[in-house]
């Protein structure tokens, strides 16, 4: 039996017990590539990895795992970045784990400015650095801002916002979470009993803007295909439908899974899939789970195996990676 990581882990993560079952026997190196508060790294120790690397861009979860993490010596190596970039920092590994979107840890710090119900600074910044969600809403013109909403947020009311905040900010800077929060409150009807807070979409998308989330995502995918030797596991836990189509179609197109687009076309020689799907379905909480932590209601867990095909390179439009037109 693996020797157990000392401390107690500040929360379980979500989808943590199907992901191990999964993935068993556990052994070898594996990358939890959004470290957070280090709940996979120590599922993963605990079920038997030799060895996790935990990375992450936010420098704040690696002053929160100080405490503990010495403990576990060469065990848990920590990494700050990003994890696109997880391939220069160890390849040949046994399994990546990925858990999408901010997490509990970066949620609960309302001067992060995350939470839409905290008051904050509007930040929104991972790594810490670089142009903050009040920079984005305070300097970008309403067509701007607009597209940030409706593209990475799925918000209807995108422009009606936008011309919202453009109006607000001639007034006063937008600089707390509250203050745009409330702001959006007043453009939308008032959310009926379990529904969402009309917030939501807006900071996600605002959020995602100010990390680059898609692209990283889209790099990370393809850095996981490079990291991981013939026979290692990916493991992808998403929040919501953008990223989790990005998963799902990124996989299928290594798996060779896509399917004819026209059934009358000739079949073209393709090269060998770098991945083989582990299940066609997503993995979703089981009912206790959603008992012990309702924000895993929106979770899915998707995984595949590597094979022993070369990486190669895909388009990022093939797996309906969003983009603004600035972008494209």
């Amino acid at each position: 039996m693996a020797e157990q990581p000392p401390g107690k882990a500040p929360h379980v993560p979500v989808l943590l017990r199907p992901l191990l079952r999964a993935v068993a026997p556990v052994g070898g190196i594996w990358i939890d590539g959004t470290f957070g508060a280090g709940g996979y790294a120590r599922g993963l120790l605990e079920a038997g990895a030799d060895q996790v690397i935990g990375i992450d861009r936010d420098p704040l979860a690696h002053q929160m795992a100080a405490p503990w993490a010495a403990d576990c010596g060469d065990r848990l190596r920590l990494v700050q970045t990003n994890f696109a970039q997880m391939d220069e920092v160890a390849t040949g590994v046994d399994g990546v784990v990925l858990d999408l979107g901010v997490s509990s840890m970066q949620l609960d710090i309302a001067a992060r400015g995350f939470s839409f119900m905290k008051e904050g600074p509007l930040d929104m910044r991972m790594s810490q650095d670089g142009p903050s969600a009040a920079d984005l809403v305070n300097e970008l013109d309403e067509v701007a801002l607009a597209e940030i909403l409706f593209v990475y947020g799925e918000e209807r009311a995108s422009r009606r916002i936008a011309k919202a905040i453009v109006r607000s900010r001639s007034e006063a800077p937008i600089t707390s979470t509250l203050r745009l929060s409330g702001l959006i409150e007043s453009c939308l009807p008032r959310s009926k009993p379990g529904q969402s807070h009309p917030a939501t979409r807006s900071f996600q998308a605002l959020r995602i803007a100010v990390n680059d989330e898609y692209g990283a995502l889209f790099e990370g995918l393809m850095a996981a295909e490079r990291a991981l030797k013939p026979g290692g596991q990916l493991a992808v836990v998403t929040f919501h439908s953008v990223e989790d189509r990005m998963v799902k179609r990124f996989l299928q197109a290594r798996a060779g899974a896509t399917g004819n687009a026209n059934r009358f076309a000739p079949v073209l020689d393709t090269a060998p899939p770098q991945f083989e799907l582990l299940g066609r379905k997503a993995i979703g909480p089981d009912p206790d789970e959603l008992e012990q932590n309702p924000r895993a209601r929106s979770a899915k867990l998707r995984l595949a195996r590597r094979t022993d095909a070369p990486s190669g390179e895909i388009d990022a439009k093939s797996i309906a990676m969003p983009q603004l037109k600035g972008s494209r």
